[in-house]
């Protein structure tokens, strides 16, 4: 995200984004350029293909699908790892379509190699959580039953990883919490993992790195108070579950994730106001004895994967490749 507003003075205009009086608000921008699954950069160091899959017609939901051009050149005898992708916005901007998250899944389908599904969802204000969530679902049973060849042929369904961004972290860690309970209906598709990069949640009390990083130029404080005020269902505060992980926290589900042998990553810096948060997040899923690798690092800011991708690459790489 780029933006010549200050984020301290005028949140709101930060977003790209007016609030009406009757609590709607209106795009004036797209703050993240678009571009169409056909666009390829020039010169393009990823030789990986992509194109548009509607998933739910009546809620305007669809995928962009990755596969690493390679896979094209002979009859594939072997299938390549499937992520899903959920990407960032704070569940109120942003887009698959996205020139930040389409240079991102190209990088990592080439890298890896890996067939990448990623997801479009519904916006709030217009559809709050959990509409996200909902949609983010969906993709899973819509990727269980297709017939589209990128992914009955070149991916492996049952060496699934479900990965997101900031917000689209918080999507993975409820929409995992989902898929746990109903592993046997999802079949052929078998989750192996869960990635959260950056993972974005909250709570009603600053914490040290919020009030730390109070001025940060990235997402401080205020405007991921926008984001949740948008965001949330109408009435809760953010100490609600969808922001909150550690509140009222689900052992039992969590167990079930133990159970299953699913590996999480979490991945972080210091240099981002959620990074206490993420910290915190990680040492509950440690605590409560699931398998998990956390990669955090001493610099960087949110969204330093689209300014040192080959660093986030590679340890995505190596998780995905390390079962």
């Amino acid at each position: 995200m780029s933006s010549p507003i200050d984020p301290i003075v005028d949140p709101y205009g930060y977003l790209g984004m007016t609030r009406n009086p009757d609590g709607s608000i209106t795009r004036k921008l797209e703050c993240v350029p678009t571009v169409p699954a056909s666009y390829k950069p020039d010169p393009n160091p990823f030789p990986v293909l992509t194109k548009y899959i509607p998933i739910n017609l009546e809620k305007k939901t669809w995928a962009r699908l990755y596969i690493p051009e390679t896979e094209f050149s002979s009859v594939p005898t072997k299938k390549l790892p499937l992520i899903i992708y959920y990407h960032a916005g704070g569940f109120i901007q942003g887009s698959a379509a996205s020139l930040l998250f389409q240079n991102l899944c190209f990088q990592i389908a080439d890298q890896i190699p890996a067939v990448i599904v990623s997801v479009e969802h519904r916006l709030a204000p217009e559809h709050r959580l959990p509409a996200a969530y909902d949609d983010g679902m969906e993709a899973l049973h819509w990727i269980k039953t297709t017939k589209d060849e990128w992914l009955t042929d070149y991916a492996d369904l049952s060496k699934c990883f479900l990965m997101g961004t900031s917000s689209g972290g918080n999507i993975v860690y409820h929409v995992g919490l989902r898929a746990v309970e109903c592993v046997d209906d999802l079949a052929p598709l078998k989750i192996q993992g869960l990635i959260f990069h950056q993972p974005f949640f909250g709570g009603t009390q600053r914490t040290d790195s919020e009030v730390r990083l109070r001025n940060d130029k990235v997402i401080p404080p205020l405007v991921t108070d926008v984001m949740w005020e948008l965001g949330l269902p109408v009435g809760v505060d953010r100490d609600h579950e969808y922001c909150n992980p550690m509140v009222g926290i689900k052992s039992k589900v969590l167990m079930k994730v133990k159970d299953q042998g699913w590996r999480l990553l979490v991945t972080g810096c210091d240099g981002d106001p959620l990074v206490d948060r993420q910290i915190e997040f990680t040492r509950m899923l440690k605590d409560k004895g699931l398998n998990v690798i956390s990669e955090f690092i001493d610099e960087g800011c949110h969204g330093y994967e689209f300014f040192k991708a080959e660093i986030f690459c590679d340890v995505v790489k190596n998780f995905v490749l390390s079962m």
